[in-house]
């Protein structure tokens, strides 16, 4: 069985009414990247991880989860 990362980075970014953009930003990436990761087709690094949690002040735990 294969595990992968479910990430809650649209829910989050939706609720706080911010733009794809506006994150990429916030955490020095391309919107590309913020798209890749909402799709689940990008896992971020340890340190973009880190950084999008610290954005919307939770723990990566509740933002980044291994299914």
């Amino acid at each position: 069985m294969q595990e992968t990362i479910q990430n809650k980075v649209y829910t989050l970014r939706m609720r706080n009414g911010a733009t794809q953009e506006e994150l990429a930003n916030a955490v020095g990436v391309t919107r590309q990247t913020i798209i890749a990761i909402e799709k689940g087709n990008y896992t971020p690094s340890v340190l973009l991880a880190l950084k999008i949690a610290r954005h919307f002040q939770q723990p990566v735990e509740k933002i980044f989860t291994l299914v």
